[in-house]
């Protein structure tokens, strides 16, 4: 059996980080995929500006300790991104009783495929420019 997810995208908003009460670090980023449209026939379509139109879908990531800390310090909003992990589905009760789920992806791997626009990076993971 296999859970892995493997998606290269932009991070949509700064990254978000807490420690737990044990002192692990955790920190939350949500990346942004983008595919071509699809109209009702089922084929790509031009947007007003003439380029092909785009569906987007936002993806929950949390990164754990080293990964986290890394991913914190060194990537930011717009960043281009690929990383590898697993989906993990998490179920609990909120205040009023009723029973909501969640859907996540847990990360293992972050690969910064573009430098922070704020800054330089210095002393990130090196980036590979094939």
């Amino acid at each position: 059996m296999t859970n892995l997810v493997i998606l290269v995208g932009r991070i949509a908003r700064d990254p978000e980080t807490r420690t737990t009460q044990s002192g692990s670090s955790i920190t939350s980023i949500s990346v942004v995929t983008d595919r071509p449209a699809r109209n009702k026939e089922g084929k790509t379509y031009k947007d007003e500006n003439g380029y092909t139109a785009k569906d987007s879908e936002f993806h929950r990531v949390t990164c754990f300790n080293g990964l986290g800390q890394n991913v914190a310090k060194y990537c930011t909003k717009g960043q281009l991104v690929s990383l590898e992990g697993r989906i993990h589905y998490s179920q609990w009760e909120d205040a009023e009783g009723n029973k909501r789920y969640g859907c996540e992806i847990y990360a293992d791997k972050v690969d910064f495929l573009t430098k922070s626009r704020e800054n330089n990076n210095e002393g990130a993971p090196p980036i590979d420019e094939d």
